[in-house]
């Protein structure tokens, strides 16, 4: 299966924010974003003013980095977001947080989306009782999710669940971090996502 496989750091420095993309690593002061927050390459340093489309560009570049899809998946989310009644911005989000493998990260079974993706593929997880090993895989309310038996005596994983435990979960999530379990309770609104995402750029960007 394809996959982006750029330096994680560099892509947080090209976007000039952190993407989340390298687990621990991003809360410390060895994120490449407080060493050195300027963009790659011979010419990173340079100041230059991007275009109305370049922004736009940007902006879109930045959430497929964060969720980790390549430009045909994002599109093709976009398309079926678009579709939905209701902000087509809106839905994409709510599209990109329901996916298994960001839930699996936000519930603190992988340390990054990348590992939490990983885990998934190698039927880690379970989905109402059932093995379900696609990463897009879109989740309903109420659906639980848990790590598969054999999975749970994983150090990695007890180790991302301990550090994710400590800074918290969403609100639209109930973790049971003794069970290694958790119910997706509710779509995110608008307001529980970041406000550092603009996505009216990248349906702008689309809309063309």
């Amino acid at each position: 299966m394809a996959r982006n496989l750029d330096a994680k750091c560099r892509q947080c420095r090209r976007e000039g924010e952190k993407l989340f993309l390298k687990g621990d690593k991003c809360f410390t002061d060895k994120c490449a974003i407080e060493r050195r927050n300027y963009p790659p390459g011979q010419h990173g340093q340079k100041n230059s003013r991007l275009s109305g489309y370049g922004v736009q560009l940007r902006e879109k570049q930045k959430l497929r980095r964060i969720y980790g899809l390549l430009e045909k998946q994002f599109r093709n989310m976009y398309k079926i977001a678009s579709q939905k009644k209701g902000i087509t911005g809106e839905a994409l989000l709510q599209m990109l947080e329901s996916r298994l493998d960001n839930i699996t990260y936000k519930m603190g079974f992988g340390v990054s989306r990348a590992e939490a993706r990983q885990i998934v593929r190698h039927n880690g997880i379970l989905v109402n009782g059932k093995r379900v090993n696609i990463p897009s895989y879109q989740l309903r309310p109420g659906d639980s999710v848990e790590v598969a038996a054999k999975a749970k005596e994983h150090l990695r994983i007890k180790a991302a669940l301990e550090t994710t435990s400590g800074r918290g979960y969403p609100e639209w999530l109930e973790v049971d971090t003794a069970a290694f379990k958790g119910t997706f309770k509710s779509v995110p609104q608008r307001s529980d996502l970041p406000s550092t995402i603009n996505e009216s750029l990248v349906v702008e960007l689309y809309s063309k």
